[in-house]
């Protein structure tokens, strides 16, 4: 596994904030925002890529492809996986975003506009396309097996995991390198946002903004970064004594067929892509020991998907732990998915839940356990994670520890 978050720029200092309950919001950097409504997001912080990748490397790439890079460079290196002539065309890299590009472009735009079209980099088209970040990674590391830029909106991270495993599961490959990257915090990104009334305008204290399932949610924080997990078939871990932190039990993929931005207000459609996981992974609701929700912080998220796993989970959902780690991460958008399946997978690892950050006011119509404000100890063996993005699009993944499944 590998991650640059706003939390930090690896799992393991990510993880150790998220378990203890840190932001990583606060005050923009990236661009002058005194004019905008929302002048705050989750920033990857520290990050650079010239160090990393190299300074003629990282200069032909956009921020989204040098988080998926560097992201990717530690989960191989976790992963112990050495590519050769050998085995590199059974390697794939399916890897999403849910903007892309979009710094690049505005860059670009902008030296058309006051210096003419001789002027504009000839990078420009390969650096702002979304399937940049999974070719590069193909490039840089060597991997000749199937490839495709994923891209569903915020449901991108989980939706390329799932397919990823559908790829080995039907033995095109051995192995995907698979996950969401996304540095989407810029003015005109954000202020498009702010105009469809979705992101959060609490400057007075951007760490307590996101606050999923809380009564005083006012939208969401945006954030950046990118989750890179290596997925392989058992007999191929197995084979090369791999660390195995769980296995992709189940994934589940449908559309609310309903408004380009807003959920049904029953989570209808979530609910058809929850229980299709459980199909797949052969489980019964009950079997859930911990579910990490889409958890926005927008009042129409939390309250529809509340009412998804309500419907989902019958009276057992009250007995779920349930927590939104974007509390702390802000939403990472097309990268959200991937960093979250880390995270659950740490979960399994460790026997601790992460907590939902400024959670201070019940709401009556979000009335479930969402781990408030403090990390959980509990011995779990199977978890979820949702994911759902504008266009309707809905992604749900069910992920076991390895020992609790017979192994």
């Amino acid at each position: 596994m590998g991650c640059i978050s706003p939390l930090g720029n690896d799992v393991q200092t990510s993880w150790a904030a998220a378990a203890a309950g840190q932001s990583g919001v606060g005050s923009i950097t990236l661009f002058d925002a005194h004019d905008h409504e929302t002048r705050f997001a989750a920033e990857v912080k520290g990050f650079d890529a010239s160090e990393r990748l190299g300074r003629k490397e990282a200069r032909r790439m956009d921020r989204f492809t040098q988080f998926a890079v560097s992201a990717t460079l530690e989960a191989l290196a976790d992963a112990r996986l050495q590519i050769t002539e050998a085995n590199r065309e059974q390697i794939g890299v399916y890897i999403g975003t849910g903007i892309g590009g979009i710094g690049t472009l505005l860059v670009e735009a902008e030296v058309y506009r006051t210096r003419g079209p001789r002027r504009v980099s000839p990078f420009l088209v390969p650096m702002m396309l979304p399937d940049s970040a999974g070719g590069q990674v193909a490039i840089t590391f060597g991997m000749r097996g199937p490839n495709l830029g994923m891209m569903s909106a915020c449901a991108t991270g989980t939706n390329a995991i799932g397919e990823a495993a559908q790829v080995i599961r039907q033995g095109r490959a051995d192995v995907m390198v698979t996950g969401g990257t996304e540095a989407a915090i810029n003015a005109v990104a954000l202020a498009g946002f702010n105009n469809m009334g979705a992101m959060s305008t609490r400057n007075d204290a951007p760490e307590r903004a996101s606050r999923p399932f809380d009564r005083e949610r006012d939208g969401f924080v945006a954030g950046e970064g990118a989750g890179v997990l290596v997925l392989e078939s058992e007999t191929h871990a197995r084979a090369r004594a791999a660390p195995i932190y769980g296995e992709v039990l189940g994934y589940g993929i449908t559309n609310d067929a309903y408004h380009n931005t807003a959920p049904l207000e029953n989570g209808a459609g979530a609910v058809v892509c929850m229980r299709q996981a459980l199909q797949q992974a052969g489980l019964p609701p009950q079997a859930i020991d911990y579910l990490n929700a889409h958890g926005t912080s927008t009042p129409l998220n939390d309250k529809s998907e509340t009412a998804a796993i309500k419907t989902v989970f019958g009276e057992s959902a009250y007995d779920l732990a349930i927590s939104s780690t974007k509390s702390m991460m802000g939403h990472m958008l097309g990268a959200a998915g991937a960093v979250e399946a880390i995270f659950c997978l740490k979960a399994l690892g460790d026997g601790l839940l992460p907590p939902t950050i400024n959670y201070d006011n019940p709401d009556p119509e979000c009335d479930l356990d969402y781990v408030p404000n403090y990390a959980r100890p509990k011995a779990i063996q199977r978890v979820m994670s949702n994911s759902f993005g504008f266009g309707g699009h809905n992604a749900c993944i069910i992920l076991g520890s390895y020992s609790a499944n017979g192994r």
